[in-house]
This record gives structure tokens, C-alpha cells and sequence, in this order.
């Protein structure tokens, strides 16, 4: 039997730091005069730093010369990383280190595909770094989702096929990736937001490990919401 390829986002599907992109986003925008919400920040979801500042620069019908978005984005990282000087193995999303070790269990591949350019070090403050294959990371890709690049960069890393590659996102531009790529999508949150997935659970603590066997074998059943 082929290995599969669980591939993993990691804002908001194993550690719980989108909370900090959104506070230093947040912050950002309250400098520029723009009210930014918890239902904008969905629309940062998965999509690179520069293009989240465009969002919100759009989001205010504020025009900016590169030198001030650089700056800007400088300041966004710094006040995001402050977040995370703190940062343990508690900041882990409920049930992912229990479907993670089941994954390596069964002798199957793990990697990263994430738009951040801190996704090592995040991996290594919440002691799990040793359980991936391999990482694809911002500093890896041009292309933002929902361009699939990460993963598929991420499936010829392990050498495994796009049809043997299963994706778990928390955001629409991340399922739609998944889906261009003609890999398998598992949404991680709210059905109603992730529609396009082939499965949905609102958590980890939702999943049982049932459900990652049946991915182990060569035509996963048809999907839904959990």
C-alpha cells in the first residue's frame, strides 16, 4: 500500500496563533484609521503577509507607497513574534498532537504547508518539529494560496502523489488549493465557511483516529461535515 501524505496548515489548524496575526493586524489597521473586525480577518486566512496588508490597505481605500508597506510589515511581524516569545506545547489545538502521533503510528508521511515564515520556530517551541517529514513554509513558495504550490511542493518533498496527498486547512483559499491540486481537503472549522471541503470537523476533537484510517487506504469514502 502507498503512504499518504498528511499535509497540515498551521495558524488555526495546529496551534492556536491566529489569534496573534489578528491582533497585530489589528493593531496596524487601528494606526491607519481602519475598523478591522474578526470577520475581516477571515479573508486573511492562508494568504502571505504582503497580500493581507493589500486586503487591509483595500479594506480602508488607502494607497501606500512600497516603502510604507514595508515598514508596516516589519512592524506586523515584530508585534506577531512578541506574541510568541511565551509560546508551548499548550498553544497545540485541541486533539491535533493525538492525530499526529496516530499518523506516525500507522507509518505514514507528515509535512507542513503554511504561509508562514515562522513556522519552524513555532514548531520547535511546541516540541513537535521531530514528527514532520517535511516543511514547506512561506520562505519556500512564491505563490499564496489559493495557488496550490505549497502543497504540491510539500507532496514531491515526500514523493507522494497528488491523489495520495490529504490536506487539512482552516481556511477557503487553503481548501481551494487542496482541491486544485486534486488532493483530499478537510476543512477545520465552521461547515458553513469551508463548504468546498470533501470532509469538515469543527475540531481535532472531533476526528477519530477511524477517520484517519480510512484515508490510509486507496479510495477514501465520500465526505460531509462532522
Amino acid at each position: 500500500m502507498n503512504k499518504k501524505a498528511f499535509i497540515f496548515d498551521l495558524d488555526g489548524v495546529i496551534v492556536d496563533t491566529a489569534k496573534y496575526h489578528f491582533l497585530a493586524w489589528q493593531k496596524i489597521a487601528s494606526q491607519l484609521g481602519i475598523e478591522f473586525t474578526p470577520e475581516h480577518n477571515e479573508h486573511l486566512k492562508g494568504v502571505s503577509r504582503v497580500r493581507s496588508l493589500d486586503i487591509i490597505l483595500e479594506l480602508g481605500k488607502i494607497k501606500a507607497t512600497q516603502e510604507d508597506k514595508n515598514k508596516w510589515l516589519i512592524q506586523k511581524n515584530e508585534d506577531y513574534l512578541s506574541y510568541l516569545v511565551d509560546m508551548d506545547q499548550s498553544e497545540i489545538l485541541p486533539g491535533v498532537f493525538h492525530i499526529l502521533e496516530f499518523i506516525k503510528e500507522k507509518n505514514q508521511l507528515i509535512a507542513l504547508g503554511s504561509a508562514s515564515k515562522n513556522a519552524r520556530p513555532i514548531l520547535e517551541k511546541t516540541g513537535i518539529l521531530n514528527l514532520f517529514d517535511a516543511i514547506v513554509d512561506g520562505n519556500d513558495v512564491s505563490n499564496a494560496k489559493p495557488d496550490p504550490e505549497v502543497f504540491l511542493r510539500a507532496a514531491r518533498l515526500l514523493n507522494t502523489s497528488n491523489e495520495n496527498s490529504i490536506v487539512f486547512e482552516d481556511s477557503v483559499a487553503g481548501i481551494q488549493a487542496a482541491n486544485t491540486a486534486n488532493m483530499v481537503s478537510v476543512g477545520i472549522g465552521d461547515k458553513k465557511i469551508l463548504h468546498e471541503a470533501k470532509y469538515i470537523f469543527s475540531d481535532f476533537t472531533f476526528m477519530d483516529v477511524s477517520f484517519i484510517e480510512a484515508l490510509c487506504l486507496p479510495n477514501p469514502s465520500k465526505g460531509g461535515a462532522l
